[in-house]
C-alpha cells in the first residue's frame, strides 16, 4: 500500500486518528513531511466530516435499537453517554478552548471523533466545533511528534 494513503486511513480510526498515525509512519520510517500531511489531511478530514454525520448516526443508532442489531445501538448509546461524562467538564467551563484542549491531550478516549460527539451531545455550534477539533487535532499530533522524534522525551 502507498505510505500516504496508510498513514492518511490509519488517521481516520478512532482513538489511533493523526496522533498515533504519525508514530506509526515515522516507526516504519516513512518520509517525515509525507506522513505529517497524510496525519493532518485525516484530522481534517474527520475535523469537517465528523459534524456533519453524527446527527444521522445518531439517528440510525436508535432505530436500530429495536432490530436485531439492538446490542450495536446499546454500545453506541453507552459510548455517548460516556463521552458526555467526560467531556462535559472541559465544554462546560472553557467552551473553544475546553473542546481544543480536549482534544489535543494524546490519551485514549480524547481526540477528534471524542471531541466531535461531544461537541454535538453538548449542541457546540459546528463552526466552533470544526475550528476546535482541527486546531485540537492538530495541536495533538504536534504533542505526539515531539517524543517520537526524540525531543523532550
Amino acid at each position: 500500500m502507498n505510505n500516504f494513503l496508510e498513514v492518511f486511513l490509519l488517521s481516520l480510526i478512532p482513538t489511533f486518528e493523526g496522533r498515533y498515525a504519525i508514530v506509526y509512519g515515522i516507526g516504519r520510517g516513512y518520509p517525515l513531511g509525507q506522513t505529517l500531511l497524510a496525519a493532518a489531511l485525516g484530522v481534517l478530514v474527520l475535523s469537517v466530516v465528523l459534524p456533519a454525520l453524527l446527527p444521522y448516526i445518531d439517528k440510525l443508532m436508535l432505530w436500530l435499537e429495536g432490530t436485531f442489531l439492538g446490542k450495536i445501538a446499546q454500545l453506541y448509546l453507552y459510548y455517548v453517554e460516556r463521552v458526555r461524562k467526560k467531556a462535559h467538564p472541559y465544554v462546560e467551563k472553557w467552551g473553544f478552548i475546553g473542546l481544543t484542549i480536549f482534544v489535543a491531550i494524546p490519551l485514549p478516549g480524547t481526540g477528534v471523533w471524542t471531541g466531535a460527539l461531544a461537541a454535538y451531545i453538548l449542541a457546540i455550534e459546528k463552526r466552533q466545533t470544526v475550528s476546535a477539533l482541527i486546531l485540537g487535532g492538530l495541536l495533538s499530533m504536534a504533542i505526539t511528534l515531539l517524543p517520537a522524534l526524540g525531543l523532550f522525551g
